[in-house]
């Protein structure tokens, strides 16, 4: 920073996102980026989260190809403007701006500067800089402090024995609270620290991993050394991890998690004393923090970190509280099994159709034997194999044959995976890693027995769910160390394949046969509905848990490779496909009816709808959800069921339109996607203009 990107006692030109182009303007004028890009990547980022921090001041940041050079730039507002801080508005701005490809520079910068900015002396000091030179040394002290002369060492002192200069800022506070203490240490007896002292270990971690994070490692250092505690911090954030080491964990006598989001690496703490709050509370009430942390350290029935990773009252906090039902908890499970299935799913089925598209449509007959059987120096003839009509031979030779095959080969087996991904994914979901092998395993024999994906729901919830009840125990502190990596993966496993293979297969492969029996053997009629029927469902809730209940069934067919799997695998994505599509046709033909932000939105979900990501439609939905999702679901129903109607098949389990050569007919599928489009664009704008028509009307007849 120098001082001609610094602003003192600026009129703010608006809102935030006004400030933000002053601030673009400010920087662009050193010549550091270009004025447009700059500002664009600021509001982008701003969209993503609010930066306005506790004490007043937002710190919005980006990097980006219209930054040639990086750049601190700080307004101080004469009137302070919301940049979505709960604390209160902010009046001191400081942008950091970063060239693409700088090696994550920004965020080095941004957790430097949280670190000063939670002091509220550094705070005050820019507040009350009189000129732009002045605040531009301040900022500039944090970033580049200038070492120090070191103090001589007076004899006997053990605290001077490094020699080497001392530290500044916020280093100095890490430091102080990290450093080896002795009885004889003059510092560390005016601290208070002694022997009984309890070494405390803290992780903070926020959302997004930037400031939040930073600022509560700091107010929990300074917190420490203030009280004579020695604390050593992990910062999970944006700007690299440094993991504390063997010996500072052995060493410890409790742990304090400040953070928002679940933290890696939590078995490492197995058995040890933990307090747990949100990350604002360190940043707020660091003090109080630390002296819970050391009441813990001292107290044999404090909570402590148990096997799964958890405490072993996080479920009745978490009930008390109302912060995550148990409801919730499992849906949010589910759809973390789903979401970590789809690649599989992707990759899979997209090599299977590449395998159709360059071996026929015969391949699936002989890939195995021709992918194992035969190499690039020898390419396979006609082969033969019992087909519908008797003894067959495939219709292709040579190298796309063996291409062919080996592609459907690799797809083939990545499809293998499904149920048990499903399964153990869904565990891992409830139960973090100790559920991972139960949740696998018992997956892979809900395949083996035929209970499908319906067989690999239940044993997700149920090793999941074990494992859990597992992690919750309190074993000896010699045995905890084995609980989430030997013995509750063991029992578990053994719970939930036992109880798969005896007791609930045979039942659960019942009625999986039987429903997609009946599904897949509708016709006529039926075949309308049941498109009707996954067109409504694919359009409900835009990627939600309806959403991704149609695509599984769609999904977990295609493996089976017929004819009526292939028609409900078109009908999920050709319905898929419509809001988005037709959220970006309103937007074109009606602009008017729409936010500036909302017409950039409907260009990006042309591409969005035509790539099969049904998400594209949300940011509609959820700025009007009673206009967009009634329009919605009646465009994809009359799009599955022109789907079905027409009897297009798709062999692939994603990609849109870019999949064409797996679905047929092709022309079949285009005109169920581009009346369904039709039908939910011109319902949703006309139930736009007609609300627009009376909010504009209500004025005049109040």
């Amino acid at each position: 920073m120098t001082a001609d990107l610094v602003r003192l006692d600026v009129q703010p030109a608006g809102d935030k996102t006004a400030v933000i182009g002053q601030l673009a303007d400010l920087i662009a004028a050193t010549g550091r980026s270009e004025r447009d890009g700059l500002e664009a990547g600021l509001l982008a980022r701003e969209e993503s989260f609010a930066t306005g921090m506790p004490g007043g001041f937002a710190i919005p940041h980006c990097r980006t190809e219209a930054v040639h050079e990086a750049a601190l730039g700080l307004l101080r507002l004469s009137e302070p403007v919301d940049f979505g801080s709960a604390d209160g508005p902010a009046d001191l701005v400081i942008g950091i701006s970063a060239p693409a490809g700088t090696d994550d520079q920004h965020l080095k910068l941004l957790a430097q500067l949280s670190r000063a900015l939670v002091r509220p002396e550094f705070l005050t000091s820019l507040r009350g800089a009189s000129t732009q030179q002045e605040v531009s040394d301040l900022v500039m002290g944090v970033l580049e402090p200038e070492p120090a002369e070191p103090e001589p060492a007076e004899p006997g002192s053990a605290g001077t024995a490094s020699g080497g200069p001392a530290e500044t800022g916020s280093e100095a506070a890490a430091v102080a609270t990290s450093r080896e203490g002795s009885d004889d240490d003059p510092a560390d007896a005016e601290a208070g620290t002694s022997e009984d002292t309890p070494v405390l270990l803290a992780i903070t971690s926020c959302p997004t991993g930037i400031a939040h994070t930073y600022m509560a490692a700091e107010s929990l250092e300074t917190a420490a050394a203030e009280k004579g505690v020695r604390l050593h911090v992990e910062t999970q954030g944006s700007g690299g991890i440094t993991p504390f080491t063997s010996e500072q964990i052995a060493e410890a006598d409790a742990i304090i998690v400040a953070a928002d989001v679940n933290i890696s690496g939590r078995e490492r703490f197995v058995g040890m004393p933990m307090i747990e709050h949100p990350v604002k509370r360190a940043i707020s009430d660091g003090p109080a923090m630390i002296d819970e942390a050391v009441s813990a350290a001292r107290d044999p029935r404090a909570r402590t970190v148990a096997a799964g990773g958890s405490s072993e009252d996080d479920a009745k906090e978490k009930s008390s509280t109302g912060a995550v039902s148990w409801p919730k908890r499992i849906q949010a499970a589910v759809m973390t099994g789903v979401s970590y299935m789809i690649p599989f799913v992707a990759a899979g089925g997209l090599l299977m159709a590449l395998g159709f598209l360059l071996g026929g449509f015969d391949v699936s007959f002989v890939a195995k034997d021709v992918a194992t059987g035969n190499s690039l120096t020898n390419l396979p003839g006609h082969v033969g194999y019992d087909g519908s009509s008797g003894h067959e031979v495939t219709a292709r030779t040579g190298l796309l044959l063996y291409l062919g095959a080996v592609a459907f080969t690799i797809g083939n087996a990545g499809m293998g995976f499904l149920v048990a991904a499903l399964s153990g994914y869904i565990a891992f979901g409830l139960a973090g890693r100790p559920g991972i092998a139960p949740g696998f395993i018992g997956g892979a024999i809900s395949v083996m027995v035929g209970a499908g994906f319906l067989g690999g729901l239940v044993t997700g919830l149920l090793a999941g769910l074990i494992a859990l009840a597992l992690a919750s125990l309190q074993p000896p502190r010699w045995l905890a160390g084995l609980m989430p990596v030997v013995i509750i993966p063991l029992v578990t496993s053994g719970i939930v394949a036992g109880a798969m293979l005896l007791v609930l297969g045979r039942p659960i492969a019942w009625v999986m046969t039987t429903l997609q029996d009946a599904l897949t053997g509708m016709s006529g009629t039926s075949a309308v509905l049941l498109g009707v029927i996954l067109g409504l469902m694919m359009c409900v809730d835009l990627g939600g848990p309806v959403n991704k209940a149609a695509y599984l069934f769609a999904t977990a067919g295609l493996s089976q490779g017929t004819e009526a799997s292939f028609h409900i695998m078109a009908a999920v994505m050709a319905a898929g496909m419509v809001p988005p599509l037709a959220m970006a046709l309103s937007t074109a033909v009606r602009r008017s009816l729409y936010t500036r932000a909302e017409r950039e939105n409907g260009t990006t979900a042309w591409l969005l709808g035509a790539s099969f990501i049904s998400e594209g439609a949300i940011p509609f939905a959820a700025a009007d959800p009673l206009r967009v999702i009634p329009s919605m679901m009646a465009g994809g129903a009359v799009t599955g069921a022109l789907s079905m109607a027409l009897g297009v098949g798709s062999q692939a389990p994603h990609g849109g339109i870019f999949v064409f050569f797996a679905i047929s007919p092709v022309w079949g599928y285009l005109i169920a996607i581009i009346v369904g489009t039709l039908i939910a664009a011109a319902l949703v704008t006309l139930l736009k203009a007609r609300h627009a028509r009376r909010t504009a009307a209500a004025p005049a007849t109040a």
